[in-house]
């Protein structure tokens, strides 16, 4: 089923209701969104954005089924298989043994981690606003693994391999992705 972006907030809303988590896949979906352009699949922009917003669909409600739950769902509804794939893989090693292989999968993989991040990094500035955020202090705390301790350094690392990008890379685009989203996460 082709899905449009309101079917699918209604399907997360309907499954989560913390603001965080709400606000959290909004900020993924405009982060994939963003790649999806600045990596040469505009024309599956929608796709990758509802990805975004639909990763962490059973998150909430069932978390010790997170990436396992959300495709039950997923599939009730008829959803396309490629946004089920996609989602389920950012599970990768940690819920699910479903690799990420498309350099969608990939850059949800890595980024979703790293949104939380960055949207940690910014409150802590004087104007909690990702917008004043830069590089250098994210990688600082990066290395500080006291801050933010729930953002998986190591899915963060083995996202930046899998699409063969160093952690600069990384960082430099996903900030990039969430301040054009004007989110803080």
């Amino acid at each position: 089923m082709a899905m449009t972006r309101e079917q699918a907030w209604d399907l997360l809303s309907k499954y989560n209701k913390e603001p965080f988590h709400l606000r959290h896949a909004i900020t993924v979906e405009h982060v994939m969104g963003w790649f999806a352009e600045h990596l040469g699949y505009g024309e599956e922009r929608e796709l990758w954005s509802l990805v975004g917003l639909l990763h962490d669909l059973d998150f909430e409600q069932w978390p010790e089924q997170h990436c396992t739950k959300e495709q039950e769902l997923m599939r009730e509804k008829g959803i396309d298989e490629r946004i089920i794939h996609a989602t389920a893989s950012h599970g990768w090693n940690l819920t699910v043994a479903i690799k990420p292989e498309h350099e969608m999968e990939k850059v949800l993989y890595a980024a979703d981690e790293l949104t939380g991040l960055i949207g940690a990094c910014a409150i802590m500035l004087p104007s909690k606003s990702v917008q004043d955020l830069e590089v250098k202090g994210l990688k600082k705390k990066f290395k500080n693994k006291k801050f933010a301790a729930g953002c998986s350094r190591d899915v963060i690392t083995s996202g930046a391999e899998l699409l063969d990008w160093d952690l600069d890379t990384l960082f430099e685009r996903t900030l990039a992705a969430m301040k054009a989203s004007g989110n803080v996460d």
